[in-house]
Order: structure tokens, then sequence, then C-alpha cells
């Protein structure tokens, strides 16, 4: 047998080359013998099913990210990865502009960290980008080799006569852009335009160029000549020092994976983390977050505006992956629980005059919204009540916000306080008639509805669930109004992250449940 295969196997070789020469006749027969062969096991083999379990792939992020930003951005990624929370991250690199064009077609992915905000500006407009967290800031200068050869000083330096110098790509970088628009406000970009040797997509490219001697000089960022400080030094120009850009991360609405996404920018932000990375590497840094990979918060918010705030909080909860611990109660003790040491993280209060009792511990607020004052009866108002004057009336069963643990309670007392009844002011004249105080509204509301009362002085946010059960009676005295506004507390440990939520709180979705809960709008966009 053993003789037989070996004089087979000398003849398929003397056939295949006879003198150094192919057979192609026994090829052919052999190719399609084997052929069959293959063909007859395909109708035999079964493929396995695809693996149900997620991949690294399925698991992975997929960022597009300035490639002048690549060497503190990779660090922590890896860092993140695999010392930290084993989520992969891919990094696709390119020129800010370059990635942003990509995004328009692509439409996938979960991040994008461009060089220039107004990069992330264009995209949040174009509704590629929901959130934007800014990581750190950039300066642009000139690159000149280590001890400037050239003797370059200025940038009209740049065209003397045996200088060559390279730029970054206007339509492609963003250095590129922010060269050409601070260029044009001096009027030199025409002519040092002209005068470059090369444009490159990337402020990477134009620092190799320089590092490697095709070109003596070229405007990059100050960043990227701190990475190689050993090759090349800086010259600062005044047409170019009072420019800084954040170096801004935005989180896709194509992604897939948003909590995750989410959990990555904020490490990108958060001291010890991705700002130790910026700043080991010669970038200038921001005010991150400290880091939590699930952060809980407290939120202070006056009863009043519970309706029209739970679904956004939720929704922002699920989406940034954190816990928002709110406390409802009147204003009047949320102030006093502040002012006894609690420091809720922000404090979204029923009414100005209750925010200016805590305002030092508190950024400048933001009035979000307003909502009127109204008397409440029951349906078809059996006791014929046509003003806050009537409340006085005999037999009559009344009931108002407590005026030390409510703000609304408060301006009832404000309110009816001016306003005369017979010999005494109105307040005091209805006070005998009052059979409850209580420290928010819903009590009140929930007391009539019961019958426990014949009239109450809410707000009308207190009754968009309830409006057809009871009837309104407008108050035409005085100004029967409350405005609500919200601030972060100056000592957050998560200052951005708070700001974000103010931004939820703020957004257009905000304004359609505010309004659905009978408030009126007050953001413009001026106010932000």
């Amino acid at each position: 047998m053993k003789q037989l295969r070996s004089h087979n196997l000398n003849q398929i070789e003397r056939n295949t080359f006879p003198g150094g020469k192919l057979n192609n006749g026994l090829v052919l027969v052999s190719g399609s013998f084997i052929l069959l062969i293959f063909m007859l096991g395909l109708l035999f083999y079964a493929a396995p099913e695809e693996s149900s379990e997620n991949t690294d792939d399925d698991e992975s992020l997929l960022m597009y990210c300035a490639a002048g930003i690549k060497p503190p951005v990779a660090a922590t990624a890896a860092q993140f990865a695999e010392e930290e929370y084993g989520v992969p991250v891919k990094l696709q690199y390119g020129g800010s502009g370059t990635l942003l064009s990509n995004l328009r077609v692509a439409k996938t992915g979960d991040l994008y960290l461009a060089a220039d905000t107004s990069y992330i500006d264009i995209a949040r407009k174009q509704d590629l980008v929901k959130e934007a967290i800014p990581v750190a800031k950039l300066h642009p200068v000139i690159m000149v080799k280590k001890g400037n050869p050239q003797n370059i000083k200025s940038l009209d330096d740049l065209t003397k006569e045996g200088v060559t110098f390279a730029l970054a790509n206007p339509d492609a970088a963003s250095v590129g852009k922010l060269t050409k628009k601070i260029l044009e406000k001096s009027n030199k970009w025409e002519h040092i335009s002209k005068s470059a040797r090369v444009f490159k997509p990337t402020v990477s490219e134009v620092a190799n160029d320089i590092l490697i001697g095709t070109v003596d000089a070229g405007i990059v960022w100050d960043a990227t000549v701190n990475q190689h400080r050993d090759q090349a030094e800086i010259v600062e120009v005044p047409e170019l020092s009072q420019a800084v850009k954040n170096v801004t991360v935005g989180v896709l609405t194509s992604s897939e994976k948003p909590q995750q996404a989410l959990m990555f920018a904020r490490y990108l932000q958060a001291k010890g983390k991705g700002q130790k990375q910026f700043s080991d590497m010669g970038y200038q840094t921001v005010k991150g977050d400290a880091w939590e990979p699930h952060p809980e918060i407290l939120l202070f918010s006056g009863g009043v505006n519970r309706l029209a705030i739970q679904d956004t909080l939720k929704a922002f909860e699920k989406r940034e992956g954190v816990s928002i611990n709110v406390v409802y109660n009147g204003c009047g003790i949320l102030v006093g629980q502040i002012n006894s040491g609690q420091r809720p993280d922000a404090y979204f209060a029923c009414d100005t005059s209750y925010m200016v009792q805590v305002q030092p511990q508190f950024s400048l607020p933001l009035t979000v919204s307003e909502t009127d004052m109204i008397l409440i009866v029951e349906k078809e108002n059996p006791k014929k009540i046509k003003s806050v004057y009537d409340l006085a009336s005999d037999n009559l069963k009344v009931g108002i916000a407590h005026h030390e643990q409510s703000a609304l309670g408060a301006l009832t007392k404000k309110l009816l306080g001016p306003l005369r009844f017979k010999d005494k002011s109105l307040y005091d004249a209805i006070q005998p008639n009052v059979k409850t105080n209580t420290p928010t509204a819903d009590l009140l509301v929930n007391q009539l509805r019961t019958g426990s009362l014949d009239a109450a002085i809410v707000y009308r946010a207190n009754i968009s669930k309830v409006a057809d059960k009871l009837d309104v009676v407008e108050i035409k005295e005085g100004r029967p109004m409350a405005e609500q506004p919200i601030a972060i507390l100056n000592s957050t440990k998560y200052p951005n992250l708070m700001q974000r939520l103010v931004d939820q709180l703020t957004s257009e979705s905000s304004r359609a449940m505010f309004e659905s809960k009978g408030f009126r709008w007050r953001i413009t966009p001026e106010s932000l």
C-alpha cells in the first residue's frame, strides 16, 4: 500500500509538471473532482448558530476623536476599559470637521470629541449630538523645532524668504478653522495661506512635518507642542494669544448605549481620571466632577413643581445612570433644612422669595416658570364665592397654606395682608374660617375634594389633574403669582452633572410638561 501511494504521488507529480510545464488537462479534472467533493460537503454541513452572548463589539463604544487630542483620550480609554469598567472604547481619528462630515453620513456611533466646541454646536443644531461635556482647553501657537533655527518670532516671519510652514486645513481641522478666523480679522489670512507650503487635514500631521524637518514651522495647539518639548518649542504671537477653545465631547443621538457613553464622557472630565491624563500631557484642564460610576444627587424642590418635573427626572436618571433623591416639601421647611446645614446639590424653589433666603450658598438662579394663585371651590360653587373677600363670610370652611412652612402660605399672607375688610386686614379677617394650615397645596386640594373645605387658595399648577372636579375663582386683587427659580449648590461635587440636569429641566420637552400642568414658561434664549 505504501509503495502504491508513493507511485501515485510520483505519477501526479510527473503529469502535473512534466518537464517543468503544467499539464492543464489533469489540473482541470483534478480541480473539478475536488470542487465536487467540496460542494457535497456543504450539503451536509450545518453552520453553527450565532451566539446570543454579547461580543466585545456589542459592548464597545465607538468614539470619533479629533486627531490632535489622541494621546490623552487613548490613554483614558485604555484605563477606563482595562483598569476600571471593562467597556472597550474604539477610537476613530480625524480632523474635527472631517469627523463631523462623516457623522452626517454614517449617523452611527456613541461619542464625538472635537477640539473646538463650535463643531459640537453645529452637531447639536443638526440633532447629531445630545449632551456636550467640556474636557480640556486649547490655545493656538506657532510651533518650531527646538532652538528655533529660523528665529521665527511673529506671524510675518512665516513668510520670510527661506522659511517654510504648514497649516491645518480650515475645512477639516479645528485649529485650521480657528487660524483662518483669527487671521481674517487682521487681514493676514490671504497672504499667509498663499505662502503655506502645505495644508494638512489634522494638527498632528502639521506637527509631524515640523518634527521631521519637512517644514520649519506651523500653527498648532499649545498641547501639541507640549507633547514634543524635547524636539520643539512654542512661539507665542499677539494675534493668537487670546484665542482659547474648549475640547468638548458630545454624546451622539445615534448611540444605543447612552448610559455607558455618558459614563465615559464623565470619566474623561473627572478629577484624577481623564483630567489627570490631559494634565500630564500638557493640556489645560477644566473643573471636573468628582468621579463616581453612578452618582447620587440630592434635589430639594417645592411641592408645586412635582408633577412638572418628575418624568424629566426619571428620564435623566435612566440616561445618565445616576440616582436622584428628590425631597418635595413646602419651601419654608426646605429653607429651614438648608439653613440648618443640609446641602442639596440643587434647589428648585416654589417662589423667588424662598431662593433669596439661601442665595449665598447657590449659583445665580434661573427662573424657569410661573403660576397663578387661584381660589378653588366645590363644583358648581354652592357657597357662591366670587372673590377672596367672600372668604371672610360666616359659616365657611377655608384652607390656606402655612405662612412659615410654605411659599404659598407666605404669598397668601402677602396678598391678603394689605386688603382691608371692615376694620382689619383681610388676612386677619378670614382667620376664624381657616380650618387648616398645610405645608403644601396638594393637601388643600385633597381636603376640598373630600368636602372638608368649602374654599382654598392654591396654585393653578396644583389642580392640573383634577380641574374638572372643582371650580376656579380667579383672584383679581394684588399680584397673585409665584415664580419658580432653580439654582445649583456652589459646593456640589457634581457641578457639570447638575448643569446638565438644569439644562434638561429647561429644555423644550420640559417646557411642554410645565405648560401642561398649569405653568407659564419663563425661559428665553437670553436667559440661558
